[in-house]
């Protein structure tokens, strides 16, 4: 496999493919409600909503960097950690809307990763590029975490 190769499967296993490790980022949201991805272990801390949105945006960041596009266009006001729920909006409905946003980035990014590997600029994202899929896992990791912390 080469490491183009391998780039692309760990972008793959770390947000939606079949893993040997436990649940990637994909899976570990999976099932979760509104109400439990807005539970905090404390004040100040991250819920898991927050932590999929942070996914999301740092998943946009790397994407917006190979593209060479333009900083602050992400969707969302803001950067790194955005406070969720919005007041008033601790519903089904606004958590599968960011949901969907960390598909969409996560896509756009797998989109622009495989263009980028067909060029001589591979090599100068390989390290972000391998840290975005640790990134996922991580992240997982924490969510499931979060998960186990909310049923004491």
């Amino acid at each position: 496999m080469s490491s183009k190769q391998l780039v692309l499967a760990l972008l793959d296993e770390a947000y939606e493919k079949k893993t040997w490790h436990g649940p990637n980022l994909k899976q570990s949201i999976k099932g979760v409600t509104a109400r439990q991805a807005a539970w905090r272990p404390g004040a100040g801390r991250h819920n898991i909503w927050e932590v999929a949105l942070h996914a999301a945006y740092w998943k946009y960041a790397l994407r917006r960097r190979i593209e060479g596009g333009k900083r602050g266009s992400f969707i969302l006001k803001g950067s790194n950690f955005f406070p969720r729920p919005e007041k008033g909006k601790l519903n089904e409905a606004a958590w599968a809307a960011d949901k969907k946003l960390l598909v969409r980035e996560h896509r756009a990014l797998r989109a622009a990763v495989a263009q980028v590997l067909r060029t001589p600029r591979a090599a100068k994202f390989m390290p972000q590029l391998y840290g975005i899929a640790f990134h996922d896992i991580y992240h997982a990791g924490q969510i499931r975490l979060l998960r186990r912390l909310m049923e004491h």
